[in-house]
Protein backbone atom coordinates (compact mmCIF):
# COMPACT_ATOMS: atom_id res chain seq x y z
CA UNK A 1 0.00 0.00 0.00
CA UNK A 2 1.68 3.27 -0.77
CA UNK A 3 2.27 5.37 1.73
CA UNK A 4 -0.89 8.44 2.54
CA UNK A 5 0.28 11.87 2.16
CA UNK A 6 0.67 13.61 5.27
CA UNK A 7 -2.03 16.15 5.72
CA UNK A 8 -1.45 17.44 8.95
CA UNK A 9 -4.22 19.34 11.70
CA UNK A 10 -7.56 20.18 10.29
CA UNK A 11 -11.09 21.14 11.08
CA UNK A 12 -14.61 20.15 9.64
CA UNK A 13 -15.46 23.49 7.38
CA UNK A 14 -19.09 24.16 7.98
CA UNK A 15 -20.26 27.60 6.28
CA UNK A 16 -21.65 28.65 10.37
CA UNK A 17 -17.95 28.78 10.87
CA UNK A 18 -16.17 29.78 7.87
CA UNK A 19 -14.85 33.08 8.73
CA UNK A 20 -13.37 31.42 11.64
CA UNK A 21 -11.75 28.66 9.85
CA UNK A 22 -9.93 30.92 7.47
CA UNK A 23 -8.37 33.12 10.50
CA UNK A 24 -7.27 29.72 12.65
CA UNK A 25 -3.49 29.66 12.86
CA UNK A 26 -1.41 26.94 11.62
CA UNK A 27 -4.30 24.94 9.96
CA UNK A 28 -3.39 22.41 7.47
CA UNK A 29 -6.51 21.18 5.56
CA UNK A 30 -10.34 20.97 5.88
CA UNK A 31 -12.91 18.50 5.34
CA UNK A 32 -16.07 19.41 3.60
CA UNK A 33 -19.61 17.07 3.67
CA UNK A 34 -19.25 16.10 0.08
CA UNK A 35 -23.43 16.35 -0.42
CA UNK A 36 -23.63 20.53 1.09
CA UNK A 37 -21.48 21.44 -1.99
CA UNK A 38 -22.17 22.16 -5.13
CA UNK A 39 -19.43 21.52 -7.28
CA UNK A 40 -20.28 24.30 -9.85
CA UNK A 41 -21.00 27.28 -7.25
CA UNK A 42 -18.30 26.49 -4.37
CA UNK A 43 -18.51 28.69 -1.50
CA UNK A 44 -15.80 31.70 -1.69
CA UNK A 45 -14.94 30.81 1.95
CA UNK A 46 -13.71 27.37 0.07
CA UNK A 47 -12.11 28.67 -2.68
CA UNK A 48 -10.23 30.83 -0.97
CA UNK A 49 -9.01 28.68 1.25
CA UNK A 50 -8.19 26.29 -1.62
CA UNK A 51 -6.04 29.23 -3.56
CA UNK A 52 -3.85 29.69 0.20
CA UNK A 53 -2.62 25.35 -0.84
CA UNK A 54 -5.19 24.99 2.14
CA UNK A 55 -6.04 21.20 1.20
CA UNK A 56 -10.02 20.30 1.01
CA UNK A 57 -11.57 16.36 1.30
CA UNK A 58 -14.71 15.13 0.71
CA UNK A 59 -16.58 13.49 3.21
CA UNK A 60 -19.37 11.70 2.02
CA UNK A 61 -22.63 10.72 3.99
CA UNK A 62 -25.30 9.48 2.02
CA UNK A 63 -23.61 6.36 -0.45
CA UNK A 64 -24.58 3.75 2.53
CA UNK A 65 -21.82 1.50 1.23
CA UNK A 66 -22.79 -1.05 3.70
CA UNK A 67 -25.97 -1.41 2.64
CA UNK A 68 -27.45 -4.52 0.61
CA UNK A 69 -28.11 -2.41 -2.90
CA UNK A 70 -24.96 -1.27 -4.59
CA UNK A 71 -24.06 1.86 -4.71
CA UNK A 72 -26.06 4.48 -6.57
CA UNK A 73 -24.07 5.78 -9.73
CA UNK A 74 -25.46 9.10 -9.71
CA UNK A 75 -24.60 9.55 -6.00
CA UNK A 76 -20.87 8.12 -7.17
CA UNK A 77 -20.58 10.38 -10.31
CA UNK A 78 -21.77 13.28 -7.80
CA UNK A 79 -18.73 12.51 -5.34
CA UNK A 80 -16.42 12.10 -7.91
CA UNK A 81 -17.07 15.61 -9.28
CA UNK A 82 -16.75 17.14 -5.94
CA UNK A 83 -13.35 15.55 -5.22
CA UNK A 84 -12.18 16.79 -8.67
CA UNK A 85 -13.87 20.47 -8.54
CA UNK A 86 -11.51 20.54 -4.76
CA UNK A 87 -8.48 19.16 -6.30
CA UNK A 88 -8.34 16.94 -3.28
CA UNK A 89 -6.24 13.95 -2.43
CA UNK A 90 -8.68 11.17 -1.50
CA UNK A 91 -12.44 11.38 -0.26
CA UNK A 92 -14.24 9.76 2.67
CA UNK A 93 -17.23 7.99 3.53
CA UNK A 94 -18.77 5.84 6.01
CA UNK A 95 -18.70 1.76 6.52
CA UNK A 96 -22.76 2.15 7.30
CA UNK A 97 -26.08 1.62 5.58
CA UNK A 98 -28.43 4.54 5.94
CA UNK A 99 -31.60 3.06 3.42
CA UNK A 100 -33.01 -0.02 1.94
CA UNK A 101 -35.17 -0.28 -1.11
CA UNK A 102 -37.56 -2.80 -0.22
CA UNK A 103 -39.10 -1.31 1.34
CA UNK A 104 -38.10 2.38 0.75
CA UNK A 105 -37.12 3.75 3.73
CA UNK A 106 -34.45 6.47 4.85
CA UNK A 107 -32.70 6.46 8.08
CA UNK A 108 -31.22 9.52 7.90
CA UNK A 109 -28.43 8.40 9.73
CA UNK A 110 -25.56 5.98 9.76
CA UNK A 111 -26.64 2.81 11.19
CA UNK A 112 -24.05 0.11 12.09
CA UNK A 113 -23.77 -2.69 9.55
CA UNK A 114 -23.42 -6.12 11.20
CA UNK A 115 -19.90 -8.08 11.31
CA UNK A 116 -20.71 -11.04 9.73
CA UNK A 117 -19.61 -12.51 6.73
CA UNK A 118 -22.82 -12.13 4.56
CA UNK A 119 -22.30 -8.21 5.38
CA UNK A 120 -18.38 -8.04 5.33
CA UNK A 121 -19.02 -9.90 1.23
CA UNK A 122 -21.44 -7.04 0.21
CA UNK A 123 -19.52 -4.23 1.95
CA UNK A 124 -16.27 -5.49 0.11
CA UNK A 125 -18.31 -5.76 -3.38
CA UNK A 126 -19.75 -2.23 -2.76
CA UNK A 127 -16.46 -0.82 -2.17
CA UNK A 128 -14.97 -1.82 -5.08
CA UNK A 129 -17.66 -0.65 -6.97
CA UNK A 130 -17.18 2.85 -5.65
CA UNK A 131 -12.72 2.86 -5.59
CA UNK A 132 -13.68 2.10 -9.51
CA UNK A 133 -16.08 5.17 -9.78
CA UNK A 134 -13.86 7.72 -7.69
CA UNK A 135 -10.84 9.53 -9.64
CA UNK A 136 -8.79 9.79 -6.25
CA UNK A 137 -7.94 6.82 -4.07
CA UNK A 138 -11.25 6.15 -0.74
CA UNK A 139 -11.33 6.08 2.80
CA UNK A 140 -13.86 4.42 4.90
CA UNK A 141 -14.98 6.10 8.39
CA UNK A 142 -15.49 3.74 11.36
CA UNK A 143 -19.13 4.38 12.82
CA UNK A 144 -20.40 5.52 16.45
CA UNK A 145 -23.33 3.30 17.17
CA UNK A 146 -26.30 2.96 20.19
CA UNK A 147 -26.99 -0.89 18.88
CA UNK A 148 -25.71 -3.91 18.26
CA UNK A 149 -26.40 -6.41 16.14
CA UNK A 150 -26.96 -10.46 17.10
CA UNK A 151 -25.29 -13.08 16.22
CA UNK A 152 -22.30 -11.09 14.86
CA UNK A 153 -19.46 -13.33 13.90
CA UNK A 154 -16.70 -10.85 13.77
CA UNK A 155 -14.75 -8.47 15.84
CA UNK A 156 -14.56 -4.83 14.96
CA UNK A 157 -10.51 -5.06 14.64
CA UNK A 158 -11.11 -8.48 12.47
CA UNK A 159 -13.94 -6.82 10.42
CA UNK A 160 -11.91 -3.62 9.54
CA UNK A 161 -9.15 -5.80 8.87
CA UNK A 162 -10.36 -8.04 6.52
CA UNK A 163 -12.04 -5.15 4.52
CA UNK A 164 -8.35 -3.33 4.05
CA UNK A 165 -6.70 -6.69 3.20
CA UNK A 166 -10.02 -7.75 0.54
CA UNK A 167 -9.65 -4.22 -1.06
CA UNK A 168 -7.04 -2.14 -0.16
CA UNK A 169 -8.98 0.88 1.03
CA UNK A 170 -7.88 3.53 3.12
CA UNK A 171 -9.28 4.09 7.21
CA UNK A 172 -10.45 6.70 8.65
CA UNK A 173 -10.35 6.32 12.07
CA UNK A 174 -13.04 8.56 14.34
CA UNK A 175 -11.67 7.91 17.79
CA UNK A 176 -14.60 9.69 19.31
CA UNK A 177 -16.28 6.74 17.97
CA UNK A 178 -14.29 4.43 19.25
CA UNK A 179 -15.03 5.96 23.14
CA UNK A 180 -18.91 5.74 22.32
CA UNK A 181 -18.97 2.36 21.33
CA UNK A 182 -16.70 1.37 24.44
CA UNK A 183 -19.40 2.99 26.28
CA UNK A 184 -22.05 1.76 24.14
CA UNK A 185 -21.03 -1.37 22.98
CA UNK A 186 -18.56 -2.52 25.12
CA UNK A 187 -15.52 -2.50 23.01
CA UNK A 188 -12.32 -1.75 24.19
CA UNK A 189 -10.54 1.19 21.94
CA UNK A 190 -6.64 -0.60 22.52
CA UNK A 191 -8.75 -3.77 21.04
CA UNK A 192 -9.29 -2.31 18.17
CA UNK A 193 -6.21 -0.70 17.44
CA UNK A 194 -4.33 -3.28 18.18
CA UNK A 195 -5.85 -5.01 15.63
CA UNK A 196 -6.39 -3.01 12.74
CA UNK A 197 -3.81 -2.48 10.01
CA UNK A 198 -2.48 0.97 10.73
CA UNK A 199 -0.43 1.42 7.91
CA UNK A 200 -3.88 1.86 6.06
CA UNK A 201 -4.69 5.01 7.94
CA UNK A 202 -5.79 7.79 5.99
CA UNK A 203 -6.32 10.14 8.82
CA UNK A 204 -8.21 10.42 12.08
CA UNK A 205 -11.18 11.88 13.76
CA UNK A 206 -12.05 13.68 17.13
CA UNK A 207 -15.12 15.13 18.30
CA UNK A 208 -16.94 15.67 21.14
CA UNK A 209 -19.78 14.13 22.92
CA UNK A 210 -22.14 13.93 26.12
CA UNK A 211 -23.06 10.65 28.06
CA UNK A 212 -26.86 10.27 29.06
CA UNK A 213 -28.75 7.45 30.83
CA UNK A 214 -25.38 5.28 30.36
CA UNK A 215 -25.39 5.46 26.43
CA UNK A 216 -22.70 8.23 25.03
CA UNK A 217 -24.44 10.63 22.23
CA UNK A 218 -21.66 11.45 19.40
CA UNK A 219 -23.48 15.08 19.10
CA UNK A 220 -20.07 16.72 17.42
CA UNK A 221 -21.71 20.07 19.47
CA UNK A 222 -19.74 19.52 22.83
CA UNK A 223 -15.88 19.84 23.36
CA UNK A 224 -13.74 16.95 22.61
CA UNK A 225 -13.07 15.08 26.55
CA UNK A 226 -10.40 14.16 27.87
CA UNK A 227 -11.63 10.65 27.89
CA UNK A 228 -11.38 10.58 24.08
CA UNK A 229 -7.93 12.68 23.78
CA UNK A 230 -6.93 9.70 25.67
CA UNK A 231 -8.20 7.08 22.85
CA UNK A 232 -6.01 9.54 20.40
CA UNK A 233 -2.97 9.71 22.52
CA UNK A 234 -3.21 5.90 22.71
CA UNK A 235 -3.38 5.74 18.99
CA UNK A 236 -0.48 8.17 18.44
CA UNK A 237 1.28 5.65 20.91
CA UNK A 238 1.50 3.25 18.00
CA UNK A 239 1.66 5.22 14.74
CA UNK A 240 2.16 8.28 13.82
CA UNK A 241 -1.38 9.54 11.71
CA UNK A 242 -0.76 11.05 8.12
CA UNK A 243 -3.76 13.18 9.83
CA UNK A 244 -5.87 14.51 12.43
CA UNK A 245 -9.43 16.29 11.95
CA UNK A 246 -11.55 17.99 14.55
CA UNK A 247 -15.20 17.82 13.66
CA UNK A 248 -17.86 19.75 14.77
CA UNK A 249 -21.35 20.45 13.71
CA UNK A 250 -23.64 22.08 15.97
CA UNK A 251 -23.21 24.92 19.11
CA UNK A 252 -20.36 26.20 17.19
CA UNK A 253 -18.26 27.64 20.07
CA UNK A 254 -16.12 31.16 20.04
CA UNK A 255 -13.13 31.07 17.81
CA UNK A 256 -10.77 30.89 20.50
CA UNK A 257 -12.23 27.90 21.78
CA UNK A 258 -12.13 26.19 18.44
CA UNK A 259 -8.16 27.07 18.23
CA UNK A 260 -7.80 25.89 21.39
CA UNK A 261 -8.62 22.42 20.81
CA UNK A 262 -6.85 22.28 17.73
CA UNK A 263 -4.03 23.40 20.42
CA UNK A 264 -4.78 20.40 22.42
CA UNK A 265 -4.93 18.28 19.56
CA UNK A 266 -1.66 19.40 18.08
CA UNK A 267 -0.53 19.00 22.15
CA UNK A 268 -1.25 14.79 22.00
CA UNK A 269 0.32 14.39 18.56
CA UNK A 270 3.34 16.41 19.93
CA UNK A 271 3.84 14.42 23.28
CA UNK A 272 3.47 10.96 21.75
CA UNK A 273 6.03 11.25 18.81
CA UNK A 274 9.38 10.65 20.54
CA UNK A 275 7.75 6.73 21.49
CA UNK A 276 5.56 6.18 18.52
CA UNK A 277 6.82 5.01 15.25
CA UNK A 278 6.14 6.81 11.86
CA UNK A 279 3.50 6.13 9.92
CA UNK A 280 5.10 5.25 6.32
CA UNK A 281 5.59 8.18 4.12
CA UNK A 282 4.90 10.77 7.24
CA UNK A 283 8.14 13.07 8.90
CA UNK A 284 9.01 11.32 12.34
CA UNK A 285 9.59 12.96 15.40
CA UNK A 286 7.68 16.16 17.20
CA UNK A 287 7.97 17.98 13.10
CA UNK A 288 5.34 15.49 12.44
CA UNK A 289 2.53 18.00 14.15
CA UNK A 290 3.74 20.52 12.84
CA UNK A 291 2.18 23.04 9.93
CA UNK A 292 4.27 21.64 6.69
CA UNK A 293 5.20 24.32 4.09
CA UNK A 294 2.21 25.64 2.40
CA UNK A 295 1.43 23.19 -0.85
CA UNK A 296 0.73 25.27 -4.01
CA UNK A 297 -3.03 25.79 -4.78
CA UNK A 298 -4.36 23.05 -6.82
CA UNK A 299 -5.49 24.50 -10.56
CA UNK A 300 -9.20 22.71 -11.28
CA UNK A 301 -8.51 20.77 -14.09
CA UNK A 302 -11.10 21.42 -17.25
CA UNK A 303 -10.73 17.40 -17.80
CA UNK A 304 -9.26 15.20 -15.51
CA UNK A 305 -6.73 12.54 -16.59
CA UNK A 306 -7.10 9.06 -16.22
CA UNK A 307 -6.78 8.54 -12.53
CA UNK A 308 -3.94 6.03 -11.50
CA UNK A 309 -5.84 2.66 -10.02
CA UNK A 310 -6.47 3.01 -6.07
CA UNK A 311 -3.47 0.90 -4.80
CA UNK A 312 -4.75 -2.42 -3.59
CA UNK A 313 -3.50 -6.02 -2.71
CA UNK A 314 -4.17 -8.46 -5.43
CA UNK A 315 -7.19 -10.62 -4.29
CA UNK A 316 -7.08 -13.78 -2.83
CA UNK A 317 -9.19 -16.28 -4.54
CA UNK A 318 -12.54 -15.95 -3.74
CA UNK A 319 -13.49 -19.78 -2.28
CA UNK A 320 -17.27 -18.90 -2.62
CA UNK A 321 -19.92 -20.32 -5.12
CA UNK A 322 -20.23 -18.15 -7.75
CA UNK A 323 -23.47 -15.81 -7.20
CA UNK A 324 -22.79 -15.85 -3.60
CA UNK A 325 -22.52 -12.17 -3.04
CA UNK A 326 -26.33 -11.68 -4.84
CA UNK A 327 -27.15 -14.75 -1.95
CA UNK A 328 -25.03 -12.43 0.63
CA UNK A 329 -27.70 -9.80 -0.30
CA UNK A 330 -30.87 -10.88 -0.76
CA UNK A 331 -29.97 -12.35 3.15
CA UNK A 332 -28.29 -8.77 4.80
CA UNK A 333 -31.05 -7.00 2.99
CA UNK A 334 -34.63 -8.28 4.48
CA UNK A 335 -32.51 -7.85 8.27
CA UNK A 336 -31.44 -4.43 7.32
CA UNK A 337 -34.91 -3.41 6.02
CA UNK A 338 -36.59 -4.83 9.56
CA UNK A 339 -34.03 -2.86 11.57
CA UNK A 340 -34.47 0.33 9.83
CA UNK A 341 -38.65 -0.37 9.67
CA UNK A 342 -38.48 -0.78 13.69
CA UNK A 343 -36.58 2.22 14.03
CA UNK A 344 -38.42 4.67 11.75
CA UNK A 345 -41.79 3.07 11.28
CA UNK A 346 -42.55 1.50 14.48
CA UNK A 347 -43.09 -2.27 13.75
CA UNK A 348 -42.06 -5.13 15.78
CA UNK A 349 -38.43 -4.46 16.71
CA UNK A 350 -36.40 -7.52 15.35
CA UNK A 351 -35.49 -11.18 17.45
CA UNK A 352 -32.22 -10.70 19.34
CA UNK A 353 -32.14 -6.92 19.42
CA UNK A 354 -32.17 -5.16 22.86
CA UNK A 355 -35.85 -3.17 22.54
CA UNK A 356 -34.40 -0.36 25.02
CA UNK A 357 -31.67 0.53 22.86
CA UNK A 358 -33.87 0.31 19.70
CA UNK A 359 -36.39 2.73 21.17
CA UNK A 360 -33.37 5.19 22.22
CA UNK A 361 -31.67 4.89 18.95
CA UNK A 362 -35.86 5.62 17.26
CA UNK A 363 -35.80 8.78 19.19
CA UNK A 364 -32.65 9.72 18.40
CA UNK A 365 -33.08 9.59 14.48
CA UNK A 366 -36.68 11.19 14.67
CA UNK A 367 -34.98 14.21 16.88
CA UNK A 368 -32.49 14.53 13.70
CA UNK A 369 -34.65 14.53 11.03
CA UNK A 370 -36.64 17.25 13.01
CA UNK A 371 -33.48 19.15 13.59
CA UNK A 372 -32.15 18.72 10.07
CA UNK A 373 -35.83 20.03 8.25
CA UNK A 374 -35.37 22.88 10.58
CA UNK A 375 -31.96 24.10 9.29
CA UNK A 376 -32.82 23.72 5.79
CA UNK A 377 -36.17 25.19 6.42
CA UNK A 378 -36.07 27.78 9.11
CA UNK A 379 -39.10 29.29 7.66
CA UNK A 380 -41.08 26.10 9.28
CA UNK A 381 -40.63 26.87 12.54
CA UNK A 382 -41.49 30.63 12.27
CA UNK A 383 -44.33 29.47 10.67
CA UNK A 384 -45.88 27.36 13.33
CA UNK A 385 -45.17 29.53 16.04
CA UNK A 386 -41.78 28.80 17.32
CA UNK A 387 -39.51 25.59 17.88
CA UNK A 388 -41.16 24.21 20.53
CA UNK A 389 -44.66 24.08 18.40
CA UNK A 390 -42.53 23.09 15.44
CA UNK A 391 -40.68 20.02 17.25
CA UNK A 392 -44.35 19.04 18.78
CA UNK A 393 -45.78 18.93 15.26
CA UNK A 394 -42.80 17.32 13.38
CA UNK A 395 -42.52 14.12 15.88
CA UNK A 396 -45.70 13.68 15.59
CA UNK A 397 -46.11 13.59 12.10
CA UNK A 398 -42.65 11.76 11.77
CA UNK A 399 -44.13 8.97 13.67
CA UNK A 400 -46.22 7.99 10.31
CA UNK A 401 -44.49 8.67 8.11
CA UNK A 402 -40.89 7.60 7.31
CA UNK A 403 -38.58 9.68 5.27
CA UNK A 404 -38.44 7.98 1.80
CA UNK A 405 -36.83 10.95 -0.39
CA UNK A 406 -33.74 12.67 1.76
CA UNK A 407 -34.60 15.93 4.24
CA UNK A 408 -35.28 18.80 1.38
CA UNK A 409 -38.23 15.95 0.26
CA UNK A 410 -39.11 15.38 4.14
CA UNK A 411 -39.41 19.04 4.49
CA UNK A 412 -41.85 19.57 1.71
CA UNK A 413 -43.74 16.36 2.56
CA UNK A 414 -44.15 17.46 6.70
CA UNK A 415 -45.99 20.96 5.18
CA UNK A 416 -48.48 18.52 2.84
CA UNK A 417 -49.06 16.60 5.43
CA UNK A 418 -49.70 19.83 8.11
CA UNK A 419 -52.12 21.49 5.30
CA UNK A 420 -53.82 18.02 4.55
CA UNK A 421 -54.67 18.12 8.41
CA UNK A 422 -56.82 21.95 8.28
CA UNK A 423 -52.91 22.51 9.70
CA UNK A 424 -52.05 25.55 11.31
CA UNK A 425 -55.46 26.05 13.02
CA UNK A 426 -54.67 29.96 12.65
CA UNK A 427 -55.64 30.79 8.96
CA UNK A 428 -53.21 33.64 9.19
CA UNK A 429 -50.73 30.92 9.79
CA UNK A 430 -51.92 28.36 7.10
CA UNK A 431 -51.76 30.65 4.24
CA UNK A 432 -48.33 31.17 4.79
CA UNK A 433 -47.75 27.38 5.08
CA UNK A 434 -49.53 27.34 1.67
CA UNK A 435 -47.19 29.89 0.21
CA UNK A 436 -44.09 28.47 1.52
CA UNK A 437 -45.19 25.14 -0.07
CA UNK A 438 -46.42 26.39 -3.27
CA UNK A 439 -43.26 28.16 -3.96
CA UNK A 440 -40.74 25.17 -2.94
CA UNK A 441 -43.22 22.22 -4.14
CA UNK A 442 -43.95 24.13 -8.41
CA UNK A 443 -48.12 22.97 -7.82
CA UNK A 444 -50.85 24.13 -6.20
CA UNK A 445 -51.27 22.32 -2.44
CA UNK A 446 -54.01 19.96 -2.42
CA UNK A 447 -58.09 20.60 -2.45
CA UNK A 448 -59.72 19.76 0.19
CA UNK A 449 -61.20 16.36 -1.34
CA UNK A 450 -57.36 15.60 -2.22
CA UNK A 451 -56.66 16.32 1.31
CA UNK A 452 -59.41 13.99 2.66
CA UNK A 453 -58.45 10.88 0.67
CA UNK A 454 -54.38 11.71 1.15
CA UNK A 455 -55.30 11.63 4.89
CA UNK A 456 -56.85 8.40 4.46
CA UNK A 457 -54.45 6.39 2.75
CA UNK A 458 -52.01 7.91 5.45
CA UNK A 459 -54.13 6.33 8.40
CA UNK A 460 -54.85 2.81 5.96
CA UNK A 461 -50.51 2.96 5.83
Amino acid sequence: MKPMAHLGVGIGWRPEIADAVERLPGLDWVEVVAENICPGHLPEALLRLRERGTRIVPHGVSLGLGGADRPDPAKLVALAERAVALGAPLVTEHIAFVRTSSPALEAGHLLPVPRTRDALDVLCENVRIAQDALPVPLALENIAALISWPGEELTEGQFLTELVERTGVRLLIDVANLHTNRVNRGEDPAAVLDAIPLEALAYVHVAGGIERGGVWHDTHAHPVPPVVLDVLAGLRSRVDPPGVLLERDDDFPPEAELAGELTAIRAVLTAGAASAPAAPGAPAGPAASAAPEAPEAPEAPEAPEAPEAPDRPVAAADPRPAGDDEAARTRVGPAQAALLSALVAGTPVPEGFDRQRIRVQARALAAKRADVVARLAPELPVILGGDALYRTAFLAYAKGRPMTGGYRRDALDFAEHLLIQDLPADPAARRRLTAWWRDRAGARPPGRVARWARALVGRAA
